[in-house]
């Protein structure tokens, strides 16, 4: 018959079970009464149940009191900081375990290898797995499931891999610990490579399973991979109306893909949907450029009664920002002020790069003086979007007051201040941050760095310099770095370079029409009509298609696109009056005229006008005009903008638009802002 003590111990486990909060703190004051307040056992179940309905320092009172302690003691403690998720404290707790007559067991050092996968330290692992060998707990099962999850989110794929190799005997946990690390650490061929060989070996795939190898597949971009699974999971009878975690990485999976047909069918099927999937959704239709869906998958969410956390919002802010979505961001950011995840600083951060990206900078300013907080993060929006305007001198001084305030620069941040400085053409000071970056122990320069510089040497014309840097850098070039040079060789008409280096990307990618576009401007621009036409044939002959040229404006809250030559609108015709009527006007007050160099050289003079006259930006400024007949009188600002870089003649066209009509006119595209105004551009004409 069980004593009054094994009760006691029986309530604070089911309370701990059932997370029996106010129960448990009952059970706690009968058991002092009890005379059981120093009963080692009864206090290692105290422990646990604090620990585990979330009250961590209660559970360190009863720790402190305690006259002796075991090995369930400490990591009882462990486990309620793990489950607080303060790794630290689990960890420094393991260190002052090892100075006590106590020594671990398995279910420590699991504990603690799952805290330093928190942590994210790969050295604190090593230390922890190396006490663990002379102890001879490595070959546990648990552990080494927990090695093999520690070194894969510590980036240490190859180390978990040896770990997964050495097990003695390995459960569908151990093989789930292994995909999912391949999966995490965009290793996806190994982790459907894996999949496989655990079928073979007579292991029956779960949920984790996969959750793990969609995952996969979307990180490659295996539609068909990702369908064979889902027919699998057909097969075996899996309800995905029921299983929510798996349902959401098929959703991401076909969202990813490209495929929202798919993902909407699953998504409808879900009985409880995630706010995750939901979101995903959101996403994928506006990555696909389908934003009424996108909208409207936004507003179901915003009527459902899912609560709208940091994520959601991020998420959703970050389709208004690549969208210059102005109106619908400030009634976002207005939402966020009376939210609770609205205080979050990724939250901010978005709402930032909002603004930054519709072209307010003003406002950016305002979110990141009122942060609370502000992380590295916080510091390189600011930069990035201030190079973007041209402003290289303040993102400089962003640069230098983030360091100030002991906050150190990424990766990330470096390649943000170098852009800056290339926008804005400061030479000496890009060559100053690129001494630096290169002399930071923590940071290793990658291509696009390199890549920064040498668009910087090359607008200015040191082309040699730019290549040699190219041919001298520790890292492998891309075709993206050569792309860089060769479009410096086009603007500075050097024919010599640009075929040396027009032959060395036609090697390494002779499929992107990016290539063969610009040699054929290079060739045009020599006059070389017949080697630019065959170029231009090639390009044919192989079946490439450049990306159209695509723009968009916000009028009354709605969002209209124009392709180039894009004849769809109701109001194509009195578009195009309008722009014929600004041209007649730019010719006669502002003498412009139409630049040869940016149409095709074998068409008449009026083709050559009217295939101008159809780029996507030009439509769209007419779409404006015409909804705004008047415009000329008002004040305010036109905010343009394009998937691609603006060419020549939209830029010369903008900036006369902007003098005869009295006009600010903000463009936006691939690479940069424009802000027109008075017949001149902030760029300087060097974009």
């Amino acid at each position: 018959m069980m004593n009054e003590r094994q009760r006691f111990a029986q309530l604070l486990r089911v309370c701990s079970k059932n997370l029996f909060l106010d129960q448990g703190l009952q059970v706690h004051t009968t058991v002092v009464k009890s005379g059981y307040g120093f009963d080692m056992m009864i206090n290692n179940d105290l422990i646990d149940m604090y620990g585990k309905c979330g009250r961590v320092e209660m559970a360190c009172k009863v720790f402190d009191r305690m006259l002796q302690r075991n090995v369930v003691s400490w990591t009882s403690l462990m486990c309620g900081y793990l489950n607080q998720g303060n790794a630290k404290s689990s960890l420094l707790l393991l260190s002052r375990m090892g100075s006590s007559m106590v020594k671990p067991n398995e279910f420590t050092f699991s504990t603690n290898f799952k805290a330093c996968g928190f942590v994210g330290v790969p050295e604190n692992g090593m230390q922890v797995h190396g006490w663990c060998c002379k102890t001879g707990f490595e070959w546990f099962p648990v552990v080494g499931n927990s090695l093999i999850d520690m070194y894969s989110k510590c980036g240490r794929i190859e180390a978990a891999s040896q770990v997964f190799d050495e097990v003695p005997e390995r459960s569908l946990i151990t093989w789930n610990a292994m995909i999912s690390g391949y999966a995490v650490g965009h290793m996806g061929d190994k982790s459907l490579d894996l999949f496989k060989e655990m079928q073979i070996q007579g292991k029956n795939p779960d949920g984790f399973t996969f959750t793990s190898t969609l995952k996969a597949c979307a990180g490659l971009g295996e539609l068909e991979a990702g369908r064979q699974i889902h027919g699998f999971l057909i097969s075996m009878g899996f309800l995905l109306s029921q299983q929510t975690i798996v349902a959401g990485s098929l959703i991401d999976l076909y969202a990813k893909c490209g495929s929202l047909r798919d993902a909407q069918k699953v998504f409808d099927q879900v009985e409880r949907k995630s706010v995750i999937s939901w979101t995903t959704l959101v996403v994928g239709y506006a990555q696909e450029g389908n934003l009424s869906k996108a909208m409207e998958s936004y507003s179901a969410l915003r009527k459902s009664s899912f609560p709208i956390d940091g994520f959601v919002l991020s998420s959703v802010m970050a389709v208004f920002a690549d969208f210059a979505l102005l109106e619908q961001g400030k009634q976002m950011h207005a939402y966020i002020t009376k939210v609770p995840f609205g205080l979050d600083i990724s939250v901010a951060n978005s709402v930032m790069d909002m603004y930054l990206k519709c072209g307010v900078t003003e406002d950016a300013d305002k979110v990141f003086e009122e942060m609370p907080k502000r992380n590295v993060v916080s510091w390189t929006i600011m930069i990035t979007g201030y190079g973007k305007h041209g402003l290289g001198e303040q993102a400089i001084n962003i640069f230098e007051n983030m360091k100030s305030e002991n906050i150190s620069p990424d990766g990330v941040t470096y390649l943000a201040i170098l852009s800056s400085c290339s926008h804005s053409g400061l030479v000496e000071k890009s060559q100053q941050y690129f001494s630096r970056l290169l002399n930071d122990p923590k940071i290793k320069p990658n291509v696009e760095h390199y890549a920064c510089m040498v668009d910087l040497l090359g607008r200015s014309g040191r082309l040699k310099e730019a290549r040699n840097l190219i041919k001298n850098m520790p890292v492998k070039p891309n075709s993206g770095i050569w792309q860089t040079l060769l479009s410096a060789c086009k603007l500075h008409k050097d024919l010599e370079m640009g075929r040396e280096v027009g032959e060395i990307l036609m090697k390494m990618d002779d499929v992107s029409v990016v290539n063969y576009v610009m040699m054929s401007s290079i060739y045009a621009n020599a006059g070389l009509w017949k080697e630019s036409e065959k170029v231009r044939k090639s390009v044919k002959v192989k079946g490439l298609n450049k990306v159209g040229g695509q723009s968009w404006v916000e009028i009354d809250k709605s969002i209209h696109f124009f392709y180039n030559g894009d004849e769809r609108h109701p109001l194509t015709s009195r578009i195009h009056e309008k722009l014929k009527e600004m041209e007649k006007r730019l010719k006669e007050e502002v003498q412009f005229a139409y630049e040869v160099r940016f149409s095709l050289h074998d068409v008449e003079e009026e083709s050559r006008e009217e295939s101008l006259r159809v780029h996507s930006e030009k439509l769209a400024i007419g779409l404006f005009l015409v909804h705004n007949d008047g415009i000329e009188k008002e004040r305010g600002c036109i905010r343009i903008f394009k998937n691609l870089r603006v060419c020549g003649d939209c830029h010369e066209f903008i900036k006369g638009l902007s003098k005869i009509l009295t006009k600010v006119f903000l463009v936006r595209d691939a690479n940069r802002f424009h802000k027109f105004e008075n017949g001149e551009c902030s760029c300087g004409d060097y974009w």
